[in-house]
């Protein structure tokens, strides 16, 4: 089968840094589906991998979003048949969706939504577990709360950011403020259901406060968590919640969060396929919800720009955009 692979770290820029490659075609067992891939998305976490897990000379296949049709099943199998239509994001430690076929533990994978096409579908599997897990695992958001509740999403914009904003503005009553630093990044916030937009590249607790809206009870950090964290900690309400999804290796003083007592949360959504928790069916379940919002038109797409064929050029590209930290929604590559 084809695949996109790389045999060592490199630049962006390097002509081996991705590479086209043949490999074989693997067989599904116990409750793994295979699944044909018709389309894929590019997450950070595929060039992270890339700059700091050098495989030494072995293939690696990145990849964490695809939409396909299930080719094989496992004899474990339940929840889905031969030709079903299903979206995903995969299992970090296991072999990624940049390739022809992909075995996929099928308690990890959703029906994808009739309504949109694989590509639609493949923009949306990693980013709306982690926007999911993040406002009502994390945050512990609910959809009638019991006080006002003021979110705070920074980088709104962004892949994450897109489908958390939907998922808020649809799911819950609270009051969306979301940051972008561009005319047209502000807008598309404003789209997906920010009741206000903020520019994150200009001091936060001012534009806050001139909102005039109460006090930020909870924030969704999706990016440079580490610059924006002391702006943060003054942002909050004492007892608020903070949730962060990325780390850049940089420090973050964390007694800061002492006298308002804050909390701090994690957001990492391979976590239940990592460890196989019990609760592992959770993003099958989650995966349907979207799917079932999007066919009843009450999210869309965050599919941003289509960079065309699943091939190592192609992903080569789209790696280097992301790593701009300059994208709006996702970048989806379609087809062999």
């Amino acid at each position: 089968m084809k695949a996109i692979a790389y045999e060592h770290s490199h630049p962006i820029d390097h002509a081996q840094a991705l590479l086209d490659v043949e490999l074989n075609k693997p067989q599904a067992t116990g409750t793994d589906m295979l699944v044909k891939v018709k389309a894929v998305s590019v997450n950070p976490v595929d060039y992270k991998i890339r700059l700091n897990v050098d495989p030494q000379g072995q293939k690696k296949v990145l990849g964490w979003d695809a939409a396909g049709i299930v080719e094989q099943v496992g004899k474990d199998c339940s929840l889905f048949k031969v030709g079903d239509h299903v979206y995903y994001a995969g299992d970090l430690t296991r072999s990624g969706s940049n390739a022809q076929y992909q075995l996929v533990d099928e308690r990890i994978v959703g029906r994808k939504p009739s309504s949109i096409s694989h590509a639609q579908a493949a923009a949306l599997p990693l980013t709306a577990i982690t926007a999911w897990e993040l406002l009502f695992d994390r945050l512990g958001i609910q959809a009638v709360n019991p006080r006002p509740v003021v979110l705070l999403i920074v980088g709104a914009s962004g892949g994450v950011g897109s489908i958390l904003t939907q998922l808020a503005a649809v799911l819950t009553d609270v009051t969306i403020i979301g940051t972008a630093s561009r005319a047209d990044s502000q807008k598309w916030a404003r789209s997906l259901g920010a009741h206000h937009v903020i520019d994150h590249h200009q001091p936060l607790q001012a534009q806050v406060k001139a909102l005039n809206i109460g006090e930020v009870s909870h924030v969704a950090c999706l990016t440079h968590s580490e610059q924006h964290f002391g702006a943060l900690v003054e942002i909050l309400k004492p007892q608020g919640k903070l949730a962060i999804i990325e780390y850049t290796g940089q420090s973050m003083d964390i007694s800061q969060l002492k006298n308002k007592s804050l909390s701090l949360h994690w957001e990492f959504m391979f976590t239940r396929a990592m460890f196989q928790t019990e609760d592992m069916l959770e993003q099958h379940n989650v995966l349907n919800q979207v799917a079932d919002l999007v066919d009843k038109g009450a999210i869309k797409s965050t599919l941003g720009k289509h960079m065309g064929t699943i091939n190592a050029q192609n992903l080569r590209a789209a790696h280097k955009v992301i790593q701009s930290n300059q994208t709006m929604g996702k970048m989806v590559l379609e087809g062999f």
